[in-house]
């Protein structure tokens, strides 16, 4: 289906005007389809003109349009002319649609557990047409009425309320006017818990196989729920207008969730089949708000094209969190954002294919795809903290609220938003956009013998804080804004103190290069630093001078603050990557300090990064079962501690178990003694599986000890780890053979396959390969070509010259082109960090 481009819809959408759908969905036609009948009632400005639908059936069987029968041979690529338009039209469509394996357009799945299956809608981008004929553009915005025969044991839901009309038989009000992106349907044999706040009904629904998981955390989603509607009724001068507000927590969904008005979609991972840490609890709130938010900004106001699809994410991206530290229990969201979630950002933003957060220039829908990054959620987020701080949250959220009434249940544009915020602070907030929303790349802030040199084109908000003392303290904080290429002196910290002794080195320690040693042992005391961009308020490299490193080197565990800790494990984690901090030195500092760390978001940002990135990548191969030892050492003494509390245990156990290289007593012991949860079990057993010191009669066993999804999710890594030739053959058959699985396999198969250290050959194959998976669709070619199965381990120059060359070919599609420069941007990084030793 050739992708939209933005001409074609500008032109459809001055032509047309939708005034309804009704979908008929027939859901009792077998496996592979389900029947579709779709009435679209709108009116053409120009009466006699032509327009196209989007369709992409199995069987399109009949079409009629105003009375007259429509040849349905006449469907080219996925299109279907429509001539002759009279002022208002009727269109009549029957088609068989297939269904989907892979997220896109109604995804069927089949539980093993008990053999049950179950569907679900995501039309996000490109795949309403999957499911019903339609004018697929967000700004085409119309009412649905849905209407749906299923198996009769099935619960449907849909965008609206709805009711069983006799047995399979459910009918749903018309919508609110929503896009085609927004539709769902969701059905099965599934668990439901309901509840209802401040007059709104709730639902809560998963399949039943995993109603235990979502009965225990059904009242912790209520709260956070609850919690989120409270804080966005006194954010927003309009209460939710969707009616009654239903989560789904559905298998296999390619997002973490999808905002469809009235019936979000969580991925089911966000029940916890498996035990969470406090991390994972508190990203699980920052998505329910995040969704929560779209019911504002993306489904009532809607951007007009998808350049403007920050104006969605990144504006539900900020509330996500701000809502979860200040209205939850939580109260570490932006902690976690620090460390974690803006590295999503901070790395896109510093490739070849980076782009302004408010993307110009975006022709066609398939480059759209592509945009859906760390840019526009991460970095702009970051960027609206920066906006409000600028404008303060009165006149943010009155100029939010103005824009919010004048375009409601239509469309707008960024230049639609910053009017409005414009007129509601008196404030040029076009010349910041054009700064800081309009231009790509990251600014610099660098304390540099006492001064803040800021380096780049755009003004930063920022507080500058002074510590000093043992344990470092916040003595004083300095809030400064700061012009483009400005220098500020600081304030300096104290000097001066008796000598310090060095500590003894930590054990299975690389030479530290993270401090620097006096002759005999000793050093004189730095007491003191000066951190720019204290609480993390702008999106900017930072840098500090030397003193201050090597104070912060000899401290970090002992800052009482986690966001100031937070904040300094993102400033190495960036000097890692921009080899101004030598792998050696960044693995020295985490086993120095993580092992007195307790936020288990920190520890496990830090972490998985190290192990990894700096491991797996930075370090030559020879020295890597050492890194890995140094970070199962480091999950062991987080385990010994006394205090951890259980997320902190968890997160421990999990590095050491994906640390535990040459180690299969250890892992045998682990699994024998007590409760794992599904994912740390098969965690074990596939780094057992890549040791070759289990089989594949060992993992079929395992997995007739619990046949849930999550552990044949577990077994497909664990077999594609298995470092035997035949084992190697049979993971790359699932990967690139034509009778592709589901996303979700694909993606287990692809994160077993380099942990046994496959041959280069299979380097070389996959570059030969990787190029004909664009024809499989978006998400399996960003699966494969960037996400999971690129070979980023092996770091070496010849590795390099294959991406490249993969990369100069013709047939890439926009997608899989992305996916594959970026990962090279990663290699040449690799190489760059291996070279600087």
């Amino acid at each position: 289906m050739p992708a939209l481009q933005r001409t074609e819809a500008r032109t459809r959408a001055h032509l047309i005007d939708v005034h309804g759908y009704q979908l008929d969905l027939d859901l009792t036609r077998g496996e592979d389809v389900f029947g579709c009948t779709t009435v679209i009632r709108f009116s053409c400005a120009r009466p006699g003109a032509d327009t196209f639908l989007d369709l992409r059936p199995a069987a399109l069987n009949r079409v009629v349009l105003n009375g007259r029968p429509l040849d349905p041979a006449g469907l080219d690529d996925h299109r279907l002319a429509l001539t002759d338009l009279a002022a208002e039209n009727e269109l009549l469509v029957e088609a068989d649609m297939a269904y989907s394996r892979t997220g896109e357009g109604l995804h069927r799945f089949t539980d093993p557990t008990d053999d049950a299956r179950y569907v679900y809608a995501a039309c996000g981008p490109d795949h309403a047409p999957r499911m019903f004929p339609c004018f697929d553009q967000p700004d085409l915005k119309a009412p649905f009425t849905v209407a749906v025969t299923a198996p009769p044991e099935w619960t449907v839901l849909a965008n609206a309320a709805g009711e069983a009309r006799g047995a399979g038989r459910w009918e749903f009000a018309p919508t609110l006017p929503i896009s085609t992106y927004l539709v769902t349907v969701v059905g099965g044999p599934l668990h439901s818990v309901h509840d209802e706040h401040d007059g709104i009904p709730l639902g809560l629904h998963c399949r039943r196989s995993l109603a235990a998981d979502l009965d225990r955390e059904a009242d912790e989603l209520f709260e956070v729920t609850r919690a989120s509607f409270d804080r966005l009724h006194e954010l927003f001068a309009e209460r939710y207008v969707f009616g009654r507000y239903d989560q789904a927590f559905v298998p296999e969904l390619n997002w973490g969730a999808m905002e469809n008005p009235g019936c979000v979609v969580f991925a089911e991972e966000a029940l916890f089949h498996s035990p969470p840490t406090e991390a994972q609890r508190t990203q699980r709130a920052v998505v329910v708000a995040h969704e929560m938010a779209h019911m504002w900004f993306g489904d009532l106001v809607t951007m007009r094209w998808w350049d403007d699809l920050w104006l969605n994410e990144s504006f539900a991206e900020y509330l996500g969190f701000r809502i979860a530290a200040e209205n939850t229990r939580f109260t570490d969201a932006w902690t976690g954002f620090a460390v974690a979630r803006k590295h999503f950002g901070f790395d896109a933003d510093q490739r070849p294919t980076t782009h302004p957060v408010a993307a110009t220039g975006l022709e066609s829908l398939s480059e759209a795809m592509a945009n859906f990054d760390g840019i526009a959620y991460a970095k702009g987020a970051a960027v609206l903290r920066q906006l409000v701080a600028w404008l303060g949250d009165e006149a943010f959220f009155a100029g939010v609220n103005a824009h919010l009434a004048r375009h409601r249940f239509g469309n707008a544009e960024l230049a639609d938003l910053l009017d409005a915020l414009a007129a509601a602070s008196g404030r040029d907030v076009h010349g910041w956009a054009e700064l800081w929303l309009r231009t790509s790349g990251m600014d610099s802030l660098r304390v540099e013998r006492g001064t803040l040199v800021a380096t780049g084109t755009r003004p930063h908000l920022v507080a500058v804080g002074v510590f000093d003392g043992e344990p470092p303290v916040l003595r004083d904080r300095h809030d400064l804004e700061v012009p483009p290429g400005g220098r500020i002196a600081l304030p300096e910290p104290a000097r001066g103190g008796p000598p310090q002794t060095a500590s003894a080195p930590p054990a299975h320690s690389f030479t530290s290069e993270a401090t620097s040693a006096r002759p005999g042992g000793g050093r004189e005391r730095e007491a003191g630093f000066v951190l720019p961009n204290l609480g993390d308020l702008t999106w900017a490299k930072v840098r500090l001078d030397d003193s201050s490193w090597r104070e912060v080197a000899r401290t970090l565990s002992r800052i009482a603050d986690p966001e100031t800790r937070a904040v300094l494990w993102s400033i190495a984690r960036d000097m890692v990557r921009d080899a101004d901090l030598a792998p050696r030195a960044y693995l020295d500092l985490v086993a120095e300090h993580l092992p007195a760390e307790r936020l288990d978001s920190i520890v496990e940002a830090v972490l998985t990064f190290a192990g990894t990135r700096v491991v797996d990548s930075y370090l030559p191969p020879d020295e890597r079962p050492a890194g890995h030892e140094l970070l199962a050492g480091v999950g062991r003494r987080l385990l010994d501690a006394p205090d951890a509390a259980p997320g902190l245990r968890l997160a421990a156990l999990r590095a050491t178990i994906d640390n535990a290289v040459g180690d299969p007593a250890g892992l045998e012991k682990l699994l024998a003694g007590a409760d794992l949860g599904t994912e740390l079990r098969w965690a074990a057993l596939t780094r057992l599986a890549a040791g070759d010191a289990i089989d594949d009669d060992r993992l079929a066993a395992e997995l007739a000890a619990d046949p849930s999804s999550s552990a044949h999710l577990g077994a497909a890594t664990a077999r594609a780890a298995l470092p035997g030739a035949e084992a190697k053959e049979r993971a790359w058959g699932v990967l690139f053979g034509a009778d592709a699985p589901s996303t979700y396999v694909l993606a287990a198969t692809a994160r077993g396959f380099w942990q046994s250290g496959a041959t280069e050959e299979y380097v070389r194959r996959y570059f030969a390969d990787v190029a004909g998976v664009g024809e499989r669709g978006d998400i399996v070619a960003m699966t494969l070509g960037g996400r999971a199965l690129f070979p980023v381990g092996h770091s070496t120059p010849g590795t390099v010259r294959a991406a490249e060359e993969c990369l100069a070919g013709p047939d890439l599609t926009p997608a899989l082109r992305r996916a594959l420069a970026d990962q090279l941007d990663e290699l040449h990084r690799a190489v760059r960090i291996r070279a600087a030793g």
